[in-house]
């Protein structure tokens, strides 16, 4: 399933924007999904949520989240309630994801992104 890199968020995010500039100033090849222009599909949710919990996708720090009323909110209490939910406006996902083969970051972490692209060890000659 190796699609090379993939940058997934939307393009005013500072932290993906972080994160794209990091991983260009690092000659790191990679493509870049908006959620804006792209959307988000379930099968790309489930995928991630085979990989991570739903509440490590589900960003409750930002403004999208914020500007739900408080029963919506409330309603939020398992995989299915945040999935439709994420599915339903894309901004609520935690930013960016970023898909490198079958390893799913999520957030920018310039020393996480430094280990993940690490070059391997050279083997002793």
């Amino acid at each position: 399933m190796d699609e090379g890199v993939v940058v997934y968020g939307i393009d005013s995010c500072d932290q993906v924007r972080k994160a794209r500039s990091w991983l260009r100033a690092q000659g790191v090849a990679f493509r870049f999904h908006d959620f804006r222009a792209d959307g988000l599909d379930a099968s790309l949710l489930a995928r991630w949520m085979g990989h991570l919990p739903w509440d490590a996708l589900l960003n409750k720090r930002g403004l999208s989240w914020r500007q739900l009323d408080a029963s919506r909110r409330a309603s939020v209490v398992d995989q299915s309630s945040a999935c439709e939910l994420m599915l339903a406006n894309p901004t609520l996902v935690k930013r960016p994801v970023l898909e490198a083969g079958d390893r799913i970051v999520v957030g920018f972490s310039e020393p996480i992104y430094r280990n993940l692209f690490a070059e391997p060890s050279q083997p002793a000659p």
